[in-house]
This record gives C-alpha cells, sequence and structure tokens, in this order.
C-alpha cells in the first residue's frame, strides 16, 4: 500500500503538468519565425553613359543628396553645343526677318497713304472736270459758250480720267504688296516655330546632363550593393546601387492561413531577436500578401489549403539601428500577460 501512493501520485502530478503545459501551450501568444530586412532603394541611370566614377562602396554611409556615380557626359555636352549653335543662327533669322517686316511694313503703309490720297484727288478732279464740261454743253447750246471751249473742257476730262485710271492701278500694286507682307510673317512664324523646337532640344539635353550625375535620395542610407563598375556602360533603367535605408526596416514573416484571419493592417505586435533573447521592440502590421505564397500545384483537400501561408512585412518601430537584415527572430502578435 505505502507503494502504490508515491506511485500514484506521480501519476497525479505528471497528469497535471501535461494539462498545465496544453493549457499554457493553447493560451501562449501565436508568433511566427521571420528575419530582419531593409527597405532597398535601387538607384537606375536615367540616361545612357560610359561609368567614370562610383563614389561608394558597399557599406558605406551615404549622405543625403550625395554624389553616388558619375557617367560621361561628353556626347551630350557635344550635342548640346551643337544645338546651342543652331538656336544662334535660328535667333539671327527670326532677328532679320522681323527687322525685314518691319521695315517692308512701314515702307508699303506710307505708299498706301499715298496712292489712296492720289486716288481722292484724282476722283476730286475727275468729277471738277465733269461737273464743267456739262455747264459748257448748256452755254454752248445757248450761244454762251463757243465749241473751241467746249472741246478743252472734253480734252480735260479725258486727262483727268486718265490720271483716275493710273491712282487706281498704282493703288491696286501697293495693295498687292501687302500679300508680300502675309508671306514673310507666315516665314517669320515658321522661324519661330524652328526656334521654340530648337530651344525645348536643349531644355532636354540640360536634363539629361544633369542626370550624368546621380544622387543619393534626400535621406541618409548606406551602400547595399553595387551593381555597375567604372568603365562599364549604363542604359536607362539599369541598376547603380542599392541603399538602405537604415531607418526603415522590417521583419518578414509567413503565417498559415489559418491565423492570417488574426492579423489587420496596423497591427501592433511584438518582435523578440535570437540575438537579444527576452527583449521585445514593438513593431506594426504594415503589409499583408492578397494572396498565398507556397501554393501547391493542385489543391485537392482541406489540409492543401491550410497547408498555404502569407507574406506579412512587420515594420519595427524602435531602436531600428540594432537590428541588423539578416538577423532571425521571432514575431508575437500579443505580448504574454504577466
Amino acid at each position: 500500500m505505502s507503494r502504490r501512493l508515491p506511485i500514484a501520485l506521480i501519476v497525479i502530478a505528471a497528469a497535471v503538468g501535461t494539462g498545465v503545459w496544453y493549457v499554457r501551450r493553447d493560451h501562449a501568444p501565436p508568433h511566427y519565425t521571420g528575419f530582419v530586412e531593409g527597405e532597398e532603394r535601387v538607384i537606375r541611370s536615367e540616361v545612357a553613359g560610359r561609368v567614370l566614377e562610383v563614389k561608394f562602396a558597399e557599406g558605406a554611409n551615404v549622405p543625403a543628396d550625395a554624389v553616388i556615380a558619375v557617367l560621361d557626359d561628353s556626347d551630350i555636352q557635344a550635342r548640346l553645343r551643337s544645338k546651342r549653335e543652331e538656336v544662334g543662327v535660328i535667333d539671327a533669322e527670326v532677328q532679320m526677318q522681323q527687322e525685314r517686316i518691319e521695315l517692308v511694313q512701314g515702307t508699303w503703309q506710307r505708299d498706301l497713304n499715298a496712292r489712296t490720297a492720289e486716288l481722292r484727288q484724282s476722283e476730286s478732279a475727275l468729277e471738277n472736270s465733269e461737273r464743267t464740261l456739262t455747264r459748257e454743253q448748256a452755254l454752248v447750246k445757248t450761244g454762251a459758250s463757243t465749241a473751241q471751249v467746249l472741246d478743252d473742257n472734253r480734252s480735260r476730262v479725258d486727262q483727268a480720267r486718265s490720271a483716275r485710271d493710273r491712282a487706281r492701278e498704282l493703288l491696286a500694286r501697293v495693295q498687292a504688296e501687302e500679300r508680300t507682307i502675309a508671306v514673310a510673317r507666315h516665314e517669320l512664324t515658321t522661324f519661330q516655330q524652328k526656334r521654340d523646337l530648337a530651344l525645348a532640344q536643349v531644355n532636354e539635353l540640360q536634363v539629361a546632363l544633369a542626370k550624368c550625375t546621380v544622387h543619393a535620395p534626400a535621406v541618409p542610407t548606406i551602400g547595399q550593393t553595387q551593381f555597375i563598375w567604372p568603365g562599364e556602360f549604363a542604359q536607362p533603367g539599369s541598376a547603380l546601387f542599392a541603399l538602405l535605408d537604415p531607418t526603415d526596416k522590417y521583419v518578414q514573416i509567413y503565417v498559415p492561413v489559418s491565423d492570417v484571419g488574426r492579423i489587420s493592417l496596423g497591427q501592433r505586435v511584438a518582435i523578440e531577436l535570437d540575438s537579444r533573447p527576452g527583449q521585445r521592440t514593438p513593431g506594426e502590421v504594415r503589409f499583408i500578401a492578397e494572396t498565398a505564397n507556397f501554393t501547391p500545384e493542385k489543391i485537392e483537400t482541406r489540409s492543401d489549403r491550410m497547408g498555404q501561408v502569407y507574406r506579412v512585412k512587420i515594420r519595427i518601430l524602435e531602436g531600428v539601428e540594432q537590428f541588423q537584415p539578416g538577423t532571425e527572430g521571432n514575431v508575437y502578435l500579443s505580448t504574454p500577460s504577466a
């Protein structure tokens, strides 16, 4: 009897211990293993050119707006000089055409005014001559004037009519010159359009020239990965350098489909690195994948569906500089209660 009692106590203690373990296991906060990663910013070339210099090595601290790389700009410089010379030539053509139009316009306006005045005078003289002729014809009928006087008046009317016709012809010639001015103005518009196009090309080349000097972002970063070296040729879109923002790091985890309903954007979590056991840092859920990862090729059973996982990114909120990319740790959905 005395020997059975200790055995019974041992069995009871084991059962209690197992029960406690199950209870604690069921109530322990869910946690997921992940790795610290940094938010990389890949700096790419926006123009084509040979790389002359890369200013920073991998792992170097890169100040805000620092020059990262320099590309050969000799071809762009040559095209820019040529285009500026072209703009100068077009400017001279525009100036000459404007002066020509002003000169012709001024002369034409003076001639137009003069010929218009001459026509009015000739028309007035013709009207006077015709009135005089009419009066003389009446006088001849009454015997108050002679046929010779009448003939003289007819001659004066003919002369006045010829002068009027000549004035009309001269005015028409001057008016026709207005079309020449219109053509000159059209040519001026063409020159101005050519100049605008050339100036736009100059601006484009100036922008391309500035892009031959590649700058870092407006925040301090760390050189992460160098993709290109001096002497190599960069194309538009070529990756030059990957920079890591030391203030923007996160832990990437994979959450089973059975647990993904527990996680929401903006949710606060706790992060514990393997290298710093017992020390937890606050984090926040910033990204949840819309589709599952590691999906089986063919889902046939519920276990297949439950075996899928979702990628989740946890942003580190404090002490970011202490988290090195590649470090492993756990993410807890909630901190255990005391």
